[in-house]
């Protein structure tokens, strides 16, 4: 009899230890980022590190700056966050010891910005999330991911029906517009534009601007002597950043670019993912406006 309700006890023990564990596994959150990279975490993340600009600001917006405490250096938004977060390095080269220092138990990461050798040096610390952004679908699809990962899911539905409406506004008054062919420089030295598979090329056939390097990978290298004879854009657009073009920039590549207008362009709009794509809209209106009132001025001239 005593062996049996021994036998009985160590039964009961064994269930109920396993619905323990069950209940901490159904609570355990499993989410897969761009990459196709599941991760599973116990609790939403309390101590973020950013290693993307414009996810940083995305972040923030979603209510989330008490959990921040790493940026890069190029996190400029919002701007206080320079004086209230750890700077960390840059998007290519991070110091691995302030982030340990940091005790992050999440770190956000991007294909493009990042390194793989970076990102797999930061899993060894803890848990690396991985976007790869190059449509106005994937920035919805990030920002609702956020709002599951770190449990805050009604601000990412605002953010997201925000940049619906705002979306839906520009298709209508862009859809009139006719196309033009278009060049958007992003560096120098050697020069170098945005190509295919780039958010960049995805905001420019949104607003109707037909890529002339729309057929060629990611940033390819030109040379300036061959872009009026084999592209003729009609637009030229100088970002201000990465690379920050000026006057004397313009004038040279003008010099290859005879009756191409050249038109400098705030590149956050043009590049930056995440909940900035909301301000992009009104942006690329205002920027279409600027470009018909020139229009106008050189007929009248």
């Amino acid at each position: 009899m005593k062996k049996g309700r021994v036998t009985a006890n160590f039964k009961d023990s064994i269930v109920q230890k396993y619905v323990i564990l069950t209940q901490i596994i159904k609570k355990m959150l499993h989410m897969t980022d761009s990459l196709g990279t599941t991760l599973t975490l116990e609790a939403s993340p309390k101590r973020i590190i950013s290693l993307v600009p414009s996810l940083t600001e995305t972040l923030y917006d979603l209510g989330l700056e008490d959990r921040i405490v790493g940026i890069t250096k190029f996190c400029v938004h919002p701007i206080h966050f320079k004086f209230t977060k750890k700077i960390i390095g840059g998007t290519k080269k991070v110091h691995l010891e302030k982030i340990r220092l940091l005790q992050p138990d999440f770190i956000i990461a991007n294909k493009e910005e990042n390194t793989q050798e970076m990102v797999d040096d930061l899993r060894k610390i803890c848990p690396v999330w991985v976007t790869d952004i190059a449509t106005v679908a994937d920035v919805m699809q990030t920002i609702s991911d956020f709002g599951q990962l770190f449990n805050c899911r009604t601000e990412a539905k605002k953010w997201n029906d925000k940049i619906v409406f705002a979306h839906e506004n520009f298709t209508r008054f862009i859809k009139d517009e006719p196309t033009k062919k278009a060049v958007y420089f992003i560096w120098k030295n050697p020069y170098m534009v945005a190509g295919s598979g780039t958010f960049i090329d995805q905001m420019l056939q949104l607003n109707r601007f037909e890529n002339c390097f729309g057929h060629q990978n990611r940033y390819p290298e030109l040379d300036l002597a061959h872009l009026e004879k084999e592209h003729d854009p009609e637009l030229v657009f100088l970002s201000s950043e990465p690379y920050p073009f000026k006057d004397e920039d313009a004038f040279e590549i003008g010099r290859f670019t005879h009756h191409a207008k050249t038109v400098f362009v705030d590149g956050e709009m043009f590049s930056w993912f995440g909940t900035r794509l909301y301000q992009s809209f009104g942006y690329f209106m205002h920027l279409h406006e600027r470009l018909k009132a020139h229009s106008k001025k050189e007929k009248v001239g």
